[in-house]
C-alpha cells in the first residue's frame, strides 16, 4: 500500500510539473518581437536588449549550445519561477535524495507553485526532517526544451542576467547524472569567466572582485559550519546531547556571521535577509553545489 501511495504521489508531482512546463512553453514570446513591441516598458526591453546580446555572446564567443534557448521571453504571474524544497534527516547534513527520468538524482525537489511547495515541505517536516524552500528565479532543462528568459530574471544586473544564460547554457553543454555538485561547480565557473570575457569583449573591466570574494568568504564559512555539523552528528552521544549542539552551532554562527560582516565584508549586508530567517540543516544543502 505504501508503495502505490508513493506511486500515485510520484505520479501527481510529474503531472504538475508536466503542466508548469508546458505552461511556459505556451507563454513564451520572441525576444525579438517583445524589444520591437511599443508597448513594451523601457526597463523590461533594456534588459531584454541585454539578454539577446549575451546570448549570442555565449553561443560565438564561449562555445556553448547555440539553440533557441533564451531566444524567448515569458512574463510570469508570480515573482519566482519555481520553488526547490530541501530536507535533511533532523541529526544529519546529509540531503534526503530526490531521483527523476533524465536528471537523475538531486539534492531537492522542485515545484513551479509555492503552496505545493509548502505542501512538500510540511511532509517531509512530518517525517522530522529538516526543511528549508530556496526561491528559484531561472532553470534548465538541460537542452530538451527551449529554455525562455523570464520576468524573474529581469530585476539583476546586466551581469548578473548575462551569467544567469551563460550558467544555464553550461547545463545544456554539460549535465553528469547524480552529481549535482560537479554541475553546479562548473556551471559557476562557466559563469564567473563569461561574464569576465563578456565585458572585456565590451571594453569594460573585469568585474568587481569583491563581490566574488565576499561571496566566497561567506560560502566557506557556511561550509565549515556545515563540515561542523557532520563531524558532530556521527559523534558517540545521544540525540538530545546533538540537539544541544545543534542549536549551539547555529547561533554561535550568527555570532560569527557578525563579526565577519563588520570586519572582513566591511559592513556588507547583502548576507542578512538570509541571516534572519530560520537556519537548519536544510538551508546549508545549496551551498556548495
Amino acid at each position: 500500500m505504501l508503495a502505490l501511495l508513493t506511486g500515485c504521489r510520484s505520479l501527481g508531482y510529474y503531472a504538475h510539473v508536466t503542466h508548469g512546463q508546458v505552461a511556459l512553453l505556451t507563454a513564451r514570446k520572441p525576444i525579438d518581437k517583445v524589444i520591437a513591441d511599443p508597448k513594451t516598458p523601457d526597463k523590461v526591453r533594456k534588459r531584454l536588449e541585454t539578454a539577446r546580446d549575451a546570448r549570442r555572446f555565449a553561443s560565438a564567443a564561449l562555445g556553448l549550445p547555440d539553440n533557441r534557448s533564451y531566444t524567448y521571453y515569458v512574463q510570469l504571474d508570480r515573482p519566482w519561477v519555481a520553488w526547490n524544497v530541501f530536507a535533511t534527516p533532523e541529526l544529519s547534513v546529509d540531503p534526503v535524495i530526490q531521483c527523476f527520468p533524465f536528471a537523475g538524482c538531486v539534492s531537492y525537489r522542485g515545484y513551479f507553485r509555492r503552496d505545493l511547495a509548502e505542501s512538500q515541505a510540511a511532509r517531509q517536516k512530518a517525517l522530522g526532517h529538516d526543511v528549508s524552500i530556496g526561491d528559484v528565479p531561472a532553470y534548465s532543462t538541460l537542452g530538451w526544451f527551449a529554455d525562455p528568459v523570464l520576468s524573474s530574471m529581469l530585476g539583476w544586473d546586466e551581469d548578473d542576467l548575462a551569467g544567469t544564460i551563460f550558467h544555464e547554457l553550461a547545463h545544456q553543454k554539460l549535465y553528469v547524472k547524480n552529481d549535482s555538485s560537479f554541475n553546479e561547480s562548473y556551471a559557476s565557473f562557466v559563469e564567473q569567466e563569461g561574464v569576465r570575457e563578456w565585458r572585456a569583449a565590451r571594453g569594460l573591466p573585469a568585474p568587481d572582485a569583491n563581490g566574488d570574494a565576499l561571496a566566497h568568504s561567506f560560502t566557506q564559512k557556511v561550509l565549515a559550519l556545515r563540515d561542523d555539523l557532520k563531524a558532530m552528528y556521527v559523534m558517540p552521544m545521544g540525540d538530545d546531547a546533538k540537539r544541544v549542539a545543534k542549536a549551539e552551532a547555529f547561533e554561535v554562527f550568527r555570532g560569527t556571521y557578525l563579526a565577519w560582516r563588520e570586519t572582513e565584508a566591511g559592513g556588507d549586508r547583502r548576507y542578512d535577509r538570509w541571516m534572519a530567517q530560520p537556519i537548519n540543516n536544510a538551508s546549508l544543502l545549496p551551498f556548495g553545489l
